[in-house]
Order: structure tokens, then sequence, then C-alpha cells
């Protein structure tokens, strides 16, 4: 036996050994920190081990079951700490009593306050066949996630495409980069929840979807022109140099010499506002929306329904990985030489 099949085998054992006394003398409840820790501290050192025997061809399935597989077990851990006492179910319920909240949101309508959390889908056919496209609009226009994900993206697209222009502006031109870059400092620093009661001021409709856009679109300005900004103002001399060279005009060198270098640093900043972006609108439906996640999840906190205040907050998270790993994709598309 090798070294490192010693280590394993020890490592395991020690897992073993470390639930079953805790759980046999009770200490879960006084000590579940501890345990966690050390739980935590023994599993990485069991993964780091089988990813060293991992053959390089099954690489990625590792690391992707790597991945998926932690989020599992701390699911699993949050679910055996609940049923043993040692979390208040009512603050924390059980991961299964969230999915059931999850799932019986996802099924009902509230006729309330015609809202779903998803639009209820599945009657899409029956709708198109009775009442054509305004009825599945209708069927969108009463969902929590429909009505979030459309201020994301109507704000993210409002304030991301202008950002990377100005960013691109500031890092060519050192005068425009001078001029504007400590007022965008300023103004990048103020908390975005702060100024919805003045961006509110400023709309015909104040309690309209105008100021909820309008807020999620600054945020996203001033992460993209700032990250866009630095794309460009670092980029390697040797590339321009290179074009240069070659004799490539303003537009040339911007086509395929600035504009390609700066694309990673731009993507950054556009996933950067984009979650932003989410946390936002999410903030603002809290306090000033009838319909969208935030809300969903507010309200049931003031009920104090809280296995689904706690779906809520997953959908959120959900929403995030989603959008991000779309981001990332379009990003691939984009910027094949970034591939691995």
């Amino acid at each position: 036996m090798n070294h490192g099949t010693r280590n394993l085998l020890l490592y395991i054992g020690g897992l073993v050994v470390l639930n079953g006394l805790m759980t046999a003398l009770g200490l879960w409840t006084s000590y579940w920190w501890a345990g966690l820790f050390i739980n935590f501290v023994l599993i990485v050192l069991i993964a780091e081990q089988v990813g060293r025997r991992v053959p390089a061809r099954h690489k990625t399935a590792y690391e992707r079951a790597l991945a998926i597989g932690f989020p599992i077990l701390l699911l699993i851990a949050w679910e055996l700490l609940v049923r043993g006492g040692v979390l208040n179910a009512r603050w924390f319920p059980p991961p299964t009593r969230i999915g059931a909240a999850l799932w019986d949101l996802t099924i009902s309508y509230d006729k309330f306050s015609e809202t779903s959390l998803l639009g209820r889908p599945w009657l899409i056919p029956q709708r198109l066949a009775t009442e054509g496209w305004p009825g599945v609009a209708a069927l969108f226009a009463e969902s929590h996630v429909w009505a979030t994900l459309g201020r994301v993206f109507a704000g993210f697209l409002i304030g991301a495409i202008p950002g990377v222009f100005l960013g691109m502006i500031m890092g060519m031109n050192k005068t425009v980069r001078l001029m504007l870059d400590t007022t965008m400092s300023a103004i990048y620093v103020l908390p975005k929840i702060a100024i919805f009661p003045i961006v509110m001021l400023i709309f015909a409709n104040p309690f309209g979807e105008g100021p909820k856009i309008a807020v999620v679109a600054i945020s996203a300005f001033f992460l993209v022109a700032i990250n866009t900004m630095v794309g460009v103002r670092d980029i390697d001399p040797v590339y321009i140099m290179a074009g240069k060279n070659y004799g490539a005009n303003r537009w040339q060198m911007f086509r395929h010499v600035i504009f390609p270098a700066a694309l990673p640093v731009i993507f950054a900043g556009l996933r950067l506002a984009l979650g932003t972006a989410l946390i936002v609108i999410v903030a603002i439906e809290f306090i000033r929306a009838k319909k969208g996640v935030g809300f969903m999840t507010f309200y049931y906190w003031e009920i104090m329904v809280t296995d689904k205040m706690y779906a809520g907050l997953f959908v959120v998270m959900a929403l995030g990985v989603i959008l991000t790993f779309g981001l990332e994709w379009i990003g691939r598309r984009l910027m094949p030489w970034m591939r691995e």
C-alpha cells in the first residue's frame, strides 16, 4: 500500500469515527460548528487524494462532480442538523420542506394577488388555442420570475451598452478619462437602493417599472464602464505596436487589437454588473413592487411562512447561476481564444 492510499484510508476512517463518536456521545448539539469544520477539512483532504488518482481524461468530470457534490453535502448536513434538533426548524426549515414549498409555489396560483411563480407554462397550449397570444402574454405577466428577469434584462442592457462605449472612450482617451474618472468614482460608491427615491421623482409614474429599471441600469453602467476602461487602458503595448507595424488604421486597430484584447476584462465587468443588477432589483422589489421574486420572498417573511421565504431565496440563487452561466456561454462564443 503506497503512501497516498494509506492517507486516503486514514482520512476516510477519521471521517467515519468523528461522526460516529459525536453522534454516540450527543456532542452535535453543543459542538456542531466544530464538527462541521473538521468534517469540511477531512472532506477536502479526501477530495485532494481522490483528485490525484483521477486520470487526465476524467479530470473535467471529476471537477464537475466536486462542484455539484459539495453543495449537496451542505444540504444533507443542513437536513440532519434540523432533524437532530440542532437548528430550529421554524427559522431554518430543512431542505426537504423548502423543496416542497418550492414545488407548491411552482404549481399554485395566488388568486388574491393574481400571480404565480413561473406563469403556469403548462397552460400555454390551452390559452393559445382559446385566447391567442394575448392569453399567453397574460400568463407570463402573472409570473414573479419573469417580472424580475424582465427588469434585470432591461436595466442591464440599458446600462451595459453605453457603459462599454464610455469605458472604451475613457480607456483610449486620457483627457476624457481624467475628466470623468473622479466623478464616476464618487457616484459609483453610492448605494443604488439609496438613490431609488430620487429616481422615482424623475419619472411621471414613480410607482411603475421605469424607476426600477433605471436603478438597475445605473448599477450596471458604472461597473461595466469602469471595467471596460481598465481593460482598454491595461492592454499590453506589444499588441498596439504589432498593429501599427502591420499598418492598421484607427478602425482596424480598434476592431482587431483593442476590442478583442479588452474583451476578457469587459466580460468580467458584465458578469459583476449582471449579478449586481439581480441584487439591486431584488432589494427594490422588497420595498416597492407587487410582483417579482423579491416581493414574493419578502411577503412570505412578513407572514412568517419561512419555508416559502427560503424557496424564494433559492429561486434568486438559481437565477444568479443561470444568468452567470448564460453570460459565460456568450463569452466563450465571442472569445474562442480564451477557451481552455
